[in-house]
């Protein structure tokens, strides 16, 4: 059993089983849950409201298909800012936080300072994202662009080790 720090929750293998469970199928009601990991609907539903408040569950949404929304392209975009200043990356962060084309972002190691995952209907678009608004960002210094040919693997479950 393990004690998640953040929120003192013992995650046994009842409460993982529940978790892995919701962000399968975050529709399933206590009844069918409390079905599936063998615990009566009263403890599952206590077991449920833990995970919520303790925010290991952060919230529930639906997941739309990419595809038929006609959003066909994925592009990740490598991109290196002229300084590794507190002030350029607080920069950099704040210019893209609020661009819905860009589903990711994260602070990387290596070559390039921060990789995206962006989804746009086409190229022209992702031109236009890049064009008129990426590489006006000043902190930027070089932008390198990388386009998935097809989606081998997509999940938004947490690997839970059960």
């Amino acid at each position: 059993m393990q004690k998640n720090n953040a929120s003192n929750i013992e995650l046994d293998e009842t409460t993982l089983k529940i978790l892995d469970c919701l962000q399968k199928n975050a529709e399933l009601s206590i009844a069918e849950l409390s079905e599936i990991v063998g615990l009566s609907q009263s403890p599952c539903w206590r077991r449920v409201n833990e995970l919520k408040t303790s925010g290991l569950i952060q919230k529930s949404v639906a997941i739309a298909d990419q595809e038929k929304l006609g959003l066909h392209v994925n592009v990740f975009v490598h991109v290196t800012l002229c300084r590794q200043t507190e002030e350029c990356l607080m920069q950099f962060e704040e210019a893209i936080r609020d661009l819905p084309e860009i589903m990711e972002c994260y602070l990387m190691s290596g070559e390039a300072d921060y990789m995206l995952r962006v989804v746009v209907h086409d190229l022209r678009e992702y031109q236009h994202l890049l064009t008129n608004c990426l590489t006006k960002i000043p902190a930027v210094s070089s932008i390198r662009s990388s386009f998935a040919l097809s989606r081998v693997k997509y999940t938004t479950a947490l690997p839970l080790g059960i």
